[in-house]
């Protein structure tokens, strides 16, 4: 194996974040007791906001970025997993307080890993990612709250052409349910329809303040946005439905009312990828290989090499990025 490797570390400069490449050895890595050969990460949201700065992720400095990565088990002090084992991490704090998979090697907890289901490569794994994993988790959550049914009622997605969005979009479609997507780039709408939207609606239509009660449209919802727009989607959502949320690209308030909630018996579904119990997790990727079309997980992603990432993590902040984006971490 290799003794040193390239990796996007974020390090303390002057008392703020600063994210860049740095050649680090096995010695460097933290002493958990599996350690795992990456192969490749991916860029989610929350990625963008640690390497770039605009969101205070790592909160423990120097940290390797990177909130995602599949590779093959090369060492283990565990008995629950032996060299050769191809695996998953998602979340867990990787990137926060852990480090992340940004790098060509990494040391891991062995209760973090999730055995990477026959139908996926590492690569497939990683073009789904947090965002899919996020997303199926959502879809998970609808079904269980038990008042959307395919076929019936309008299940709507909100930054659907975002990673959580387009998978959200292409798993709910291939249950049979009735999508429609939210989006604010008219480029987007073919790829949208492509992914199983049967109809779209503009995101500046829900992002403006409107009533605490308004008329009742969706049965369900996947929300990455927050703000504003999960307040409305809250008020549009019909008796006894629920709302799935998950991000807060528009921002981390909810300007809304308790009245959808105790007037028309409205959840909301707090959904959390990171601390996820391994249940759940194992439940979301099975979903993901039952449902998710192949072609469509090739439509969404792109493979990008490491060193791209700097200006990957500008775009993905800025909304520029359509899909996924696999990380190669040995380029």
């Amino acid at each position: 194996m290799s003794e040193t490797f390239r990796a996007l570390t974020i390090v303390d400069e002057e008392g703020k974040p600063k994210a860049g490449f740095q050649t680090l050895s096995l010695s460097d890595l933290p002493d958990h007791d599996v350690l795992v050969e990456v192969a490749f990460s991916t860029l989610n949201y929350k990625d963008g906001l640690a390497i770039t700065g605009k969101g205070r992720i790592a909160r423990r400095l120097p940290m390797v970025a990177g909130i995602d990565l599949a590779g093959t088990v090369r060492e283990s002090r565990s008995d629950a997993w032996k060299p050769g084992d191809k695996v998953i991490v998602n979340g867990w704090g990787l990137s926060e307080t852990e480090w992340g998979g940004y790098a060509r090697f990494a040391r891991v907890k062995p209760e973090w890993l999730v055995r990477l289901p026959d139908a996926f490569t590492a690569e497939q794994a990683m073009a789904i990612g947090t965002a899919g994993y996020t997303a199926a988790l959502c879809v998970n959550a609808l079904e269980d709250w038990g008042t959307i049914e395919p076929g019936s009622g309008e299940v709507l997605v909100t930054g659907a052409a975002g990673g959580v969005g387009s998978t959200a979009v292409s798993l709910l479609a291939a249950k049979g349910y009735r999508v429609t997507a939210s989006t604010g780039r008219a480029e987007t709408r073919d790829y949208l329809s492509s992914l199983g939207a049967s109809a779209l609606v503009d995101r500046a239509s829900l992002s403006e303040k409107s009533g605490p009660l308004q008329k009742e449209r969706w049965s369900g919802a996947v929300d990455s946005v927050g703000s504003t727009t999960l307040a409305n989607l809250l008020a549009q959502t019909v008796y006894g439905g629920a709302v799935a949320a998950c991000g807060l690209a528009g921002g981390a308030d909810l300007p809304g009312t308790v009245l959808p909630h105790i007037l028309r018996s409205v959840a909301l579904l707090g959904v959390d990828s990171v601390m996820a119990p391994q249940a759940k997790r194992e439940r979301a990727w099975a979903l993901l290989a039952a449902h998710l079309d192949r072609k469509h997980l090739a439509a969404i992603a792109r493979m990008e090499p490491l060193s791209a990432l700097p200006q990957l993590a500008q775009d993905i902040v800025a909304g520029k990025i359509r899909g996924r984006v696999v990380i190669d971490v040995s380029q």
